[in-house]
């Protein structure tokens, strides 16, 4: 039967009692965690979000309805205890406990809720399938490692507000029903009841209102911001997420990156006790992909890429050949002593793994003691396989890795291979965090299947100065004025400066294959603001979920977030997203018809 409070006052958290409270009442209140009866005594663990107090009911001292409804006590029931804080004799204190040295002598219980058995144990140690505790997350969050991941995203957010704060930002909050505008990830759509047959957008970034927010005078915005994509979604996304965004007015580059290098040094001392050093490392996003095959480089260890395209361009092999002759190139990573810490079973595995990267294939060459092994040996000379081994710096016991094709498919797949490699043998300093910012990004790509360039991050972002004459021309070697802060091989924060001129974004849209007429349609409000005296301005979004699970230490974004989607952008817990009534369809003057 549970109890009402009736004027009950909790004096403390469970793990806050320490020295000073010895002797005195406590009144704690909490779940039961653990429970042991000894006949005469029963001892219960207490749990909040604090940590776990124990608590002693002695039949000999106290009341016989307290100790008898004590005996009733089972795991989860949610409680309230009265009692003396005394210290543990020597012998029973336990050094594991945060409280370990003391415990709550009780004399008065009130249980303000009974619980029935949970289907999954509230323990950090849990081994059940993700979809269970998924279904069930609101007894997963009550597990103390969920619970510090979620004060510590709590703790984050806090520090970014006062860092941003103390440096001159206004949050401002912006707003959520928005126009589509689609340029990439698909929008989620909002269907207008007053105005039937039109729709909002859930916005995916706040990327035009912080820009008009520069051009109205506020100088620099902060915003926690919710945003939404409705995308194909992978271990690491999540159809809604955070954002950590900012926007200053009067900036270059160095001007925004010096900001936020700032405030990741203080996030790191604040939340792990990490020193940084600044400045960050600059490296250009060219350089990036030649040596890690990844604008989101992990440099924590070697294997680096390097290019051998020059000294195989008339070797018999045709593999690597016709991959130059299509404009591709050819390029390889060495594992140092990697002839004998990988098997032949595990090369094997590692070609297959390359070929989900559209690689068409893995070569190898082991630099054995006897001789040079490789199924690739033979389409080579004797001078090429020499400046290949000098070039890639190799010695005797290493293995080479080759992947010849288009220069996108060798970036991605050689680029993951050697974060595989890594994993596998165990390179990565796991204490370190390695942060860096990756800059001078191309303006735009191409889209092969929509046959036009698209923005390689928003059609807002700036070209660099010196290139400028270009974007007609020679749209594809324009660079933007673009950065990227990367830590431990994730893109953690992005920005640019921005386009703030009317004519400059109109020659962009122009690029981006936009009409004069479509690119007013769509971001017209835009346009007209530009005419209206527009600063200089540029900006950074941090994703704050990534963030949260780096620091956290998990590799698992559904851990940061209290109430995550599963892949299929599903809820588990509500089963949304559901159908609705049809009076809620017709109000808004909406017919389904489901494609098969």
């Amino acid at each position: 039967m549970a109890e009402l409070l009736q004027g009950w006052k909790r004096t403390h958290y469970c793990a806050e009692p320490a020295q000073e409270s010895v002797g005195k009442e406590v009144l704690l209140m909490g779940w039961v965690d653990s429970w042991r009866n000894l006949g005469s005594l029963i001892f219960i663990g207490l749990r909040d979000r604090t940590g776990v107090m124990q608590v002693v009911f002695d039949e000999s001292t106290i009341d016989k309805k307290v100790f008898e409804l004590a005996e009733t006590l089972r795991s989860e029931y949610v409680i309230a205890v009265k009692g003396k804080l005394l210290e543990r004799t020597p012998n029973m204190v336990n050094e594991n406990m945060k409280t370990g040295k003391y415990e709550l002598v009780a004399t008065e219980l009130k249980v303000l809720n009974e619980s029935q058995t949970p289907p999954i144990y509230i323990t950090d140690d849990l081994n059940v399938q993700e979809q269970i505790r998924l279904k069930y997350r609101y007894l997963d969050l009550r597990r103390p490692c969920m619970q510090n991941i979620l004060m510590l995203r709590s703790k984050i957010a806090q520090i970014a507000r006062n860092y941003f704060t103390n440096n001159g930002f206004v949050e401002i909050e912006t707003p959520m029903l928005t126009k589509s505008t689609p340029e990439g990830a698909r929008d989620y759509l909002v269907p207008s009841r007053v105005h039937q047959g039109t729709f909002y957008a859930l916005p995916q970034s706040p990327q035009q209102f912080k820009q008009l927010l520069m051009l109205a005078g506020y100088d620099r915005y902060i915003q926690i911001a919710r945003c939404f994509r409705d995308e194909d979604l992978r271990a690491d996304r999540q159809p809604e997420f955070t954002q950590i965004d900012l926007e200053m007015s009067f900036v270059e580059e160095e001007d925004v990156m010096r900001v936020n290098e700032g405030f990741i040094a203080k996030l790191l001392k604040d939340t792990l006790d990490y020193d940084v050093q600044l400045p960050l490392r600059r490296i250009t996003w060219q350089d990036a992909m030649d040596r890690y095959g990844s604008d989101k480089p992990d440099t924590r260890f070697g294997l680096e890429l390097v290019n051998i395209s020059d000294l195989v361009a008339d070797c018999g092999f045709k593999v690597f050949t016709g991959a130059l002759e299509m404009g591709g190139s050819v390029r390889l990573i060495k594992v140092d002593g990697g002839a004998s810490k990988l098997t032949r079973k595990e090369i094997d595995a590692l070609g297959e793994f390359v070929k989900t990267y559209k690689a068409k294939g893995l070569a190898w060459m082991k630099l054995n003691p006897d001789g040079i092994q490789s199924p690739i040996a033979k389409f080579l000379t004797e001078e090429q396989m020499n400046a290949i081994i000098a070039r890639a710096e190799a010695k005797e016991g290493d293995i080479l890795f080759f992947v010849a094709d288009k220069n996108d498919v060798v970036y991605a797949s050689l680029g993951a291979l050697r974060l595989e490699i890594a994993k596998k043998l165990d390179l990565i300093d796991k204490s370190k965090f390695d942060l860096l910012w990756v800059v001078d990004f191309p303006l735009l790509e191409w889209n092969e299947d929509e046959n036009r360039y698209q923005a390689m991050h928003h059609p807002f972002t700036s070209p660099k100065d010196e290139d400028l004459d270009m974007l007609e021309t020679e749209p594809g070697k324009v660079r933007a004025k673009a950065y990227d802060m990367v830590m431990n091989g994730n893109e953690i924060g992005g920005g640019s400066i921005r386009i703030h001129s009317s004519e400059l974004q109109e020659r962009m849209f122009k690029a981006l294959g936009f009409t004069k007429e479509s690119a007013w349609a769509r971001f017209g409000y835009l346009l007209e603001a530009f005419k209206y005296g527009t600063p200089p301005h540029g900006g950074l979004a941090y994703g704050l979920d990534r963030l949260v699970m780096l620091i956290a230490g998990t590799n698992n974004i559904r851990d940061v977030i209290a109430f995550p989607k599963v892949q299929n952008a599903s809820c588990l817990m509500t089963e949304a997203p559901s159908e609705v009534d049809e009076k809620q369809l017709k109000e808004l003057g909406i017919k389904i018809d489901i494609q098969e």
